[in-house]
């Protein structure tokens, strides 16, 4: 910060101390008078920082991993030229490590009257809220001797969403999709699904599908089209306990479980069924409801965007009386948890068959890949042992997961980069046989 009054002028001049005056110093300021004359003046036409004007315009919302520009208009409203040097401050997590000093400083010039906009380019490294901090400005005057300096509040949001990564997996997902809704020549039939049309009959057709009555009315063979039925509701719970802050890789479990159910949305939201969101631990932290196939996925984005997992333990009996009260007619509940013995037998297990005689109940967890490498590695004890502890590991999490089998619920256990394409498989899976 630029020293000012007495003290600064003789801190400026490089020879005198700032300290108590001294008399005998009046012939050091004689010499260097010149100096301390440029000094005063420097200072005196630095244009002032405290009525500088400063509004923002620009992106509110970016997902991890684009870029967010946000612009800062800077209004001088004095005679002079401002000559100034601009720092931007925002949270450390809003531009990749390294790199804020370049991002967030700025050098601009601002004749008297007249307006300049810098633009701050944002590259977020988690989701959430990131709110602008302070605008710093540094005037300096025409010799670059003294400043002056400032602050000034200017708040500003950018909603940094989730990336959907998993979104390149949806063309595959909706081709499979129209496939069982008939609009191809590959038809099947479940046992929940609705007649659609009637078409010819061509080699490899089911038989049991042939209607003999429509082929009586004509000279060619009719077979009956079917398609899954629509309007289902799905609710898909996302556990934001202590289990889904455990690392997989370089992200969250809760992170990998937020793409998944992005994915099943869209792909939901496409067939004709209605998607509503609940994220829970020890209360509600998010709840989406009712939104139309158009409005779903941007509602659950948002929603999304700020959730972070809390180190407690969940509650199965709040989330199991959360979730009833969510889906009151029958639905397919799409749960988002941890397949560890422990929470599911001590927590989930008891309270199950509540959500299972009412519902149709998906399981999906995320597995560490580095367990299966540890399960296949040898060559040297320490592997050996690294083996064994893995392949227990995996045992237990098979005896979990046939525990849920057994209570009717269909479990979907993968590694973070294949949880959203399997999920969205066992969804399609459970339309084809007309369990929704």
């Amino acid at each position: 910060m630029a020293l000012t009054g007495r003290a600064a002028l003789l801190a400026a001049l490089g020879s005198v101390p700032v300290g108590i005056w001294d008399p005998s110093w009046t012939g050091i300021l004689a010499v260097n008078a010149p100096l301390a004359v440029a000094c005063v003046c420097d200072f005196a036409l630095a244009a002032p920082v405290r009525r500088l004007g400063l509004t923002r315009s620009g992106d509110t919302s970016a997902r991890l991993g684009d870029t967010a520009d946000v612009t800062l208009t800077v209004t001088n409203p004095s005679r002079r030229t401002l000559k100034a040097q601009l720092r931007d401050a925002w949270p450390p997590s809003s531009w990749q490590p390294g790199t804020e000093v370049q991002a967030s400083r700025h050098r601009l010039t601002v004749p008297a009257g007249e307006r300049r906009r810098v633009t701050t380019r944002l590259r977020p490294t988690r989701r959430g809220d990131r709110q602008a901090d302070r605008v710093t400005i540094r005037s300096y005057g025409p010799l670059g001797l003294f400043t002056r300096q400032g602050t000034h509040k200017v708040p500003w949001t950018v909603r940094v969403l989730p990336p959907f990564t998993s979104r390149k997996h949806l063309p595959s997902k909706l081709a499979r999709l129209r496939e069982l809704d008939g609009r191809t020549s590959v038809l099947t039939r479940g046992e929940g699904t609705e007649f659609d049309s009637l078409r010819e009959y061509v080699p490899g057709d089911d038989t049991r599908s042939i209607d003999w009555r429509a082929t009586a009315r004509q000279s060619a063979v009719a077979v009956r089209t079917w398609r899954p039925e629509r309007d289902r509701h799905i609710l898909v719970v996302l556990d934001t306990g202590r289990t889904s802050a455990g690392r997989v890789g370089d992200i969250p479990r809760l992170d990998a479980s937020l793409d998944a159910a992005l994915l099943l949305a869209a792909l939901a939201s496409r067939a004709g069924d209605r998607v509503d969101l609940l994220a829970y631990d020890r209360r509600v932290r998010a709840i989406v409801q009712g939104r139309t196939a158009r409005d779903v996925l941007p509602s659950l984005v948002n929603a999304m965007a700020t959730l972070e997992p809390e180190l407690v333990e969940t509650d199965a009996r709040g989330l199991t009386a959360t979730a009833l009260r969510t889906a009151p007619r029958r639905s397919l509940i799409v749960l988002l948890t941890t397949l560890d013995a422990a929470p599911v037998e001590e927590g989930l297990l008891p309270v199950l068959p509540q959500l299972t005689q009412r519902h149709t109940v998906l399981l999906a967890s995320v597995s560490d890949p580095h367990v299966s490498r540890m399960a296949a590695s040898r060559g040297n004890t320490e592997a050996v042992y690294e083996a064994a502890a893995a392949a227990q590991a995996q045992s237990e999490r098979h005896r979990t997961a046939e525990q849920l089998r057994r209570h009717g619920v269909t479990v979907v256990d993968a590694t973070p980069d294949e949880l959203a394409p399997a999920l969205a498989d066992a969804y399609l899976a459970l339309k084809t046989a007309g369990r929704l």
